[in-house]
């Protein structure tokens, strides 16, 4: 069996062929190429760093209706609590009012709370290349600040149709 050339990357091993850092890899659906991020839709599969449960994104229409797969196409403006950011279960993050003052109420015993999003932020970064509806489309390697100290992030786009944003 012939060893791999300088330079070129072990089979499963991560690394890239071309000498560049190692990606982050994760399943973002089926057809979906590592490395490269992809529209996100209506229905997107949410989590939250400090959730508990897996939330998702509503994407309500505002000025002419733009589809991707066949559903409503998302921008980094679709960040509203509960309108777009669904909740993620319980909440365990200490800087949230609500699971400081249950934890201080259980004598320190860290006590999660029920989940409401405050997410004033728009998402970021967005698609460079791709506008909808005059704003920067949402793609899957977007993230949005929670106040209380959550990265959410996106792990199922939405569309069952891969679209290259």
């Amino acid at each position: 069996m012939p060893t791999p050339a300088a330079g070129s990357a072990r089979a499963g091993s991560g690394e890239c062929p071309h000498g560049r850092p190692p990606l982050q890899w994760r399943r973002l659906g089926a057809g979906h190429t590592p490395g490269v991020a992809i529209q996100v839709t209506n229905g997107a599969a949410l989590t939250c760093t400090f959730g508990a449960a897996p939330g998702t994104l509503t994407v309500l229409p505002r000025g002419a209706l733009v589809q991707a797969g066949g559903t409503p196409a998302a921008t980094v403006q679709d960040h509203a609590p509960t309108v777009n950011i669904g909740p993620f279960g319980l909440c365990t993050t200490p800087t949230n009012p609500q699971v400081a003052a249950a934890t201080a109420a259980a004598m320190g015993t860290l006590t999660p709370q029920p989940c409401v999003p405050v997410t004033p932020v728009p998402w970021a970064p967005g698609s460079p290349t791709v506008l909808v509806d005059g704003q920067p489309a949402l793609n899957s390697s977007s993230t949005c600040a929670c106040q209380w100290g959550g990265v959410i992030s996106i792990v199922a786009p939405g569309s069952a149709t891969t679209v290259l944003v």
